[in-house]
């Protein structure tokens, strides 16, 4: 699944919105602080002029610190769903005439459900930033428990081929995070078009190969197989997954310098989830390919 919520146009809604506070900065600053009448308390003199609320505290706004937070608690929650559904999926083999292991078990029917939820989350956490601190959980243990299970069936089928896709997306984060921290690739309009644009058609690709499979119990031809144009394709799609990485890094920078309301860290790490989830789906897909040859 491609990401569809990390979108300049979106932080800076939400930040216009609150005027980079959160909703709490709407109370007086010292609604809390006053002393209560009858115990010797100033009076405040009628006309006082009261100091307009602001966003002039770290606490209210968007901050690096927020970000990197909410994303290693989404990013828990991913692993410990995947643990779940690594164990609560049986794969079931056996052995053809030339010795290989064939899988019998087809993918549980429920995966099919997790992803077309995860996505209606999505969906809805971008239209609606603010519930990302509930939404952004509930997505990562759809889809940490999808990921986990489909992870069983390729470990099963190609040995050892879970950590080489882990440490792939974690090495291709690094990777992508000092390009982005070095600017050696600069996030520009016209770059950040072709990679919305490209993974618009992938998404879309996806959705009919997924329609397909439910109406006519078939698939997209070529780029699920292990031949030179499915190998092509899922190096694409790799490819375009690290580079959404760039426009999510380069979004995160920008809604911290637009002062964005303090639930935008739930929102940008959010994202980053899910770019890294797709990432990782991919790479075991073309790990499996190159296996499969």
């Amino acid at each position: 699944m491609s990401n569809p919520t990390m979108s300049a146009d979106i932080f800076a809604r939400e930040a216009n919105r609150s005027g980079g506070a959160s909703p709490a900065d709407e109370l007086p600053r010292d609604l809390f602080d006053q002393p209560r009448a009858g115990r010797g308390a100033p009076s405040v003199p009628p006309g006082t002029p009261s100091v307009p609320p602001g966003p002039t505290s770290d606490s209210s706004v968007m901050t690096i610190n927020g970000v990197l937070s909410a994303s290693a608690v989404l990013m828990l929650l991913v692993l410990g769903a995947g643990a779940f559904g690594w164990n609560s999926v049986t794969v079931e083999t056996a052995r053809n005439v030339n010795g290989d292991i064939v899988i019998l078990s087809p993918f549980p029917g429920w995966i099919l459900l997790t992803v077309l939820a995860a996505f209606g989350i999505a969906v809805l956490t971008a239209f609606k930033p603010a519930v990302a601190r509930l939404t952004g959980p509930v997505y990562a243990l759809l889809m940490g428990a999808t990921a986990g299970a489909m992870s069983k069936y390729y470990e099963v089928a190609f040995s050892g081929i879970v950590l080489q896709a882990i440490g792939l997306t974690v090495g291709v984060f690094f990777l992508m995070l000092v390009l982005f921290a070095t600017r050696t690739i600069r996030m520009t309009d016209k770059l950040r078009t072709i990679i919305m644009v490209g993974t618009g058609a992938v998404a879309l690709v996806y959705l009919v190969s997924i329609g397909m499979n439910l109406l006519f119990d078939a698939s997209m031809p070529l780029i699920h197989d292990s031949g030179p144009i499915g190998i092509v394709f899922s190096l694409a799609v790799v490819g375009l997954a690290a580079f959404n990485l760039l426009v999510d890094f380069d979004l995160v920078e920008r809604g911290i310098e637009m002062r964005a309301p303090k639930y935008m860290e739930w929102y940008a790490a959010f994202g980053l989830m899910v770019t890294l989830v797709w990432l990782y789906l991919e790479l075991l897909r073309l790990l499996a390919k190159l296996r499969d040859r």
